[in-house]
Formats: C-alpha cells, structure tokens, sequence
C-alpha cells in the first residue's frame, strides 16, 4: 500500500534514485494505491545531468510493493521493495529499460508496454 509521502525506488533508467509520493490517482478522498496504480510524485533525489531534474513532478505507475496483493485465485504475491516506472501523459515510459520484476496486476492495468520491456513478469 503506497500512501502520500511515501518513498519510492524508481525501476528504470530516466535518473532518478528516490521518488516521493504527493497524490494516488483515483478519487479526491482515496488514500492508498495498489499495483498498476498511477500517481504524482516529487523527485528527490536524481542523477546530475539526467532526463528528470530534484524537485520535478513526475507521474509514475507502481510496478512492485512490500505489502502482500491478493489475486484472483487465492494467491499472494508480494516483493522487497516499492517501486515505479516513470511515465508521460500517455502512459508511456520515459526510460528505455526496467530493472527488476513487475507485478502481472500492472499489465492488467493497460500498462502492456511497461510489461514487455521487463525481464521478468510475476
């Protein structure tokens, strides 16, 4: 669960190292957000000379977080840090590659280009 100031671990190459949360997209009075959820976010710290500047408001979708999702089928899946992928106003990545595993939910989402560019779909 993914709550205004959280922060998060960017999983792609745009430069930024830490992300934190200033809205949850879905309504004026929700609180939390889950995978495959889309959110604004404030740019915390980024690397010097890169696409995304300290300070920026950058949207993101959430590719993976700590606390256990429940699926369909009675499963859980959960995993070791909260992370994101950097996105533009058509919900396209802005980086070119995504470290680490990515949630099945975030394809489900209509996030099917951010699901193929990952190495491994859980």
């Amino acid at each position: 669960m993914i709550q205004l100031r959280s922060i998060l671990r960017p999983a792609d190459n745009v430069g930024a190292k830490r992300i934190m949360v200033i809205h949850v997209f879905g309504g004026s009075k929700r609180r939390t957000g889950t995978l495959g959820d889309v959110v604004i976010a404030s740019v915390k710290e980024a690397i010097p000379e890169s696409a995304v500047k300290k300070g920026e408001k950058v949207r993101a979708v959430i590719i993976r977080v700590r606390k256990e999702v429940r699926r369909p089928d009675g499963s859980y899946v959960k995993f070791d840090d909260n992370a994101v992928v950097i996105i533009d106003n058509q919900n396209n990545p802005r980086g070119t590659r995504i470290f680490g595993p990515v949630a099945r939910e975030v394809k489900e989402s209509g996030f099917e280009k951010i699901a193929s560019m990952a190495k491994e779909l859980i």
